[in-house]
């Protein structure tokens, strides 16, 4: 059956943009990709490719932004510790959704979480000379480890599709006892494959990491988006599952991207333990001209990355993390129009011959949310994605995640009513065309 995009076409498109397999793409080369095939053939693409937020910003943080720039914060340089207000209520927010403390001083704003984790490899990279190196538990948001590589840092990783539960322990443990590991990073939930770690999976990571001197920097973009459980209940059961309930060795990054779809503001809080934060180092003496965790990270790493975090948004974010701890915004809520796009949306996709690629959290179907993957028997990730350009349908393959298994991720954020039909019919073309 005709097919909707001509491969002469396409071609033509890569070799302009010198890209020579759209399985290697960056993410925002993909984003290119499609979006010039769609001037130059007037017909849309399905985008699965990047993940910015499908809502409105929270008017909320968008009223106090503008009181804020009202009222003149923008003549002048906002703390490079972040406003006070800032500090007490993201320390407020922590421990209204994650039911874990963390002190004011050590919640520092940052320009998104993507500052964040570079600061943070600066950071736990310059503890310790004999611990060079940070471990990945992938698959990841592929930005990350090519952080690393312009830093010049060491880095290794694994595949965590096949060390779930007590496994997980096992390989961690033959890695961290080698003792070069400086930090370990992960996403939970996680980007690309949605999956979540369990208490058990986290309490393994956290003994792990106090255990060899490691910090773990755990990425919360997604938080409370585990659709399974309602998180959304500021002070109340069950809480985000997180790290920090199981060692002191820790930095984690709330992004308010994707739970308050304020992407655009680029605003996060990294918020480092009690116990992390005013630790000693004289490798971090030497290094960084201050001695503990918390004065390097932001009078030496942040003052030399930015000098402070975009004053209004710093009070956008305070407002937010105000009135979802008073019970006056149900982020978890308003984002869990995602879970409704993706059950539609694999669906559709099982329907025509596909399958979930990481499909369970142990015994148990991963939730759905903003992200998940397919494949296709006989196809790797990276020829099912460049098949699927010749059928409008764009996304990024499941290699540049640090993934050895073979698939694609989808993401659900910008997904219309309208797409639903479309996907479902170049799919059913797609089926007929590659047929088992």
């Amino acid at each position: 059956m005709q097919i909707p995009f001509k491969q002469e076409l396409i071609d033509g498109v890569l070799a302009d943009m010198h890209i020579p397999h759209i399985g290697r793409a960056t993410i925002r080369q993909t984003v290119a990709v499609s979006k010039r095939i769609e001037r130059e053939t007037g017909e849309r693409f399905l985008h699965f490719e990047l993940g910015s937020p499908g809502l409105p910003p929270e008017q909320v943080g968008v009223e106090a932004q503008k009181a804020a720039l009202d009222r003149g914060v923008a003549s002048s340089y906002p703390d490079i510790n972040g406003i006070p207000e800032l500090k007490t209520e993201a320390s407020r927010f922590i421990k209204a959704f994650l039911d874990v403390d963390v002190n004011p001083e050590g919640c520092i704003p940052t320009v998104g979480s993507m500052m964040g984790s570079f600061a943070s490899f600066m950071l736990c990279t310059h503890l310790d000379e004999k611990r060079d190196t940070v471990l990945f538990i992938n698959p990841g948001f592929s930005v990350q480890p090519l952080q690393c590589k312009i830093l010049g840092y060491k880095r290794i990783d694994f595949d965590v599709y096949q060390y779930r539960g007590d496994k997980l322990y096992e390989k961690l443990d033959s890695i961290l006892s080698q003792g070069n590991i400086a930090a370990i990073i992960y996403s939970n939930p996680n980007n690309p494959t949605w999956v979540c770690l369990t208490e058990q999976e986290l309490k393994h990571i956290g003994t792990l990491a106090t255990r060899y001197d490691a910090v773990v920097i755990e990425d919360l973009a997604y938080l409370g988006m585990d659709f399974r459980r309602d998180l959304g209940e500021p002070f109340q059961p069950p809480f985000q599952a997180t790290v920090a309930r199981y060692t002191g060795n820790y930095i984690l990054m709330l992004s308010a991207s994707k739970i308050f779809s304020y992407a655009g503001e680029r605003i996060a809080v990294v918020a480092i333990s009690d116990a992390l934060y005013h630790r000693g180092y004289p490798y971090l003496k030497q290094t960084m001209g201050m001695d503990t965790v918390g004065s390097a990270f932001i009078y030496t790493i942040l003052y030399a990355l930015s000098s402070g975090v975009t004053h209004s948004s710093q009070h956008a974010l305070a407002a937010m993390y105000r009135a979802a701890c008073d019970g006056k915004l149900n982020f978890v809520q308003h984002t869990h129009v995602y879970a409704g796009r993706a059950a539609r949306l694999k669906e559709i996709f099982q329907r025509h011959g596909f399958h979930i690629v990481y499909d369970k959290d142990l015994d148990q179907n991963i939730s759905d949310g903003f992200f998940f993957t397919i494949g296709r028997k006989g196809m790797t990730g990276d020829e099912l994605l460049a098949k699927l350009l010749n059928y409008g349908i764009s996304a990024i393959s499941l290699s540049t995640t640090g993934s050895r298994q073979e698939g694609i991720r989808i993401c659900t954020s910008v997904v219309t009513d309208a797409d639903y039909p479309v996907l479902d019919e170049r799919l059913r073309i797609f089926d007929m065309n590659y047929k088992s």
